[in-house]
């Protein structure tokens, strides 16, 4: 999938050069379309978002991604307002703005990468090994559900009869 016709999908990429250099050099190293697609996709919205709100997207800082993470949290769901479910609220699910910030932050970091940048506005959630609770730092937004837990050190492990008895109904009796 060449550049020009992910500028022809998201006419947003033509209108920033180093965006659309980047998702070539993916390109050019062999990346899986579909990748390359989902890449496009979410730098596209960003890039949106940046021309909305008059940012340029190669000075941008943190307060910036802020504003985009927040339109991500808002956005009305696809399932509809009346949809009621575990995770609801309005917004995007949390893997979904996970995936949409990856080719915002790997934006970033070519442009660091290229000494165009000092900083990425991004970051990264960090482990620092030896650090209670895992050591683990929250990244720009925090996963939620079982993986957030575990990754966080906060999920308890039942007991192993428990566990097993998830697995094999009849183990505990």
């Amino acid at each position: 999938m060449g550049t020009v016709v992910l500028e022809e999908k998201w006419p947003v990429l033509g209108r920033h050069e180093r965006a659309a250099g980047w998702l070539q050099v993916w390109t050019d190293l062999g990346r899986a379309p579909r990748t390359i697609d989902v890449y496009a996709r979410g730098l596209a919205e960003y890039l949106e978002m940046c021309e909305r709100e008059n940012v340029d997207p190669l000075t941008a800082n943190r307060a910036h991604i802020a504003v985009y993470v927040r339109e991500l949290t808002s956005r009305p769901s696809r399932r509809g307002a009346n949809v009621v479910s575990i995770d609801s609220g309005s917004g995007l699910a949390n893997a979904t703005i996970q995936q949409r910030l990856v080719p915002v932050r790997l934006f970033y970091d070519f442009l660091m990468e290229d000494g165009q940048r000092d900083s990425n506005p991004v970051g990264r959630g960090r482990y620092t090994p030896g650090r209670r609770r895992g050591g683990h730092e929250r990244g720009l937004v925090q996963w939620v559900g079982f993986l957030g837990e575990l990754a966080a050190g906060e999920y308890e492990r039942p007991p192993v009869a428990r566990r097993w008895s998830v697995y094999r109904p009849g183990y505990c009796r």
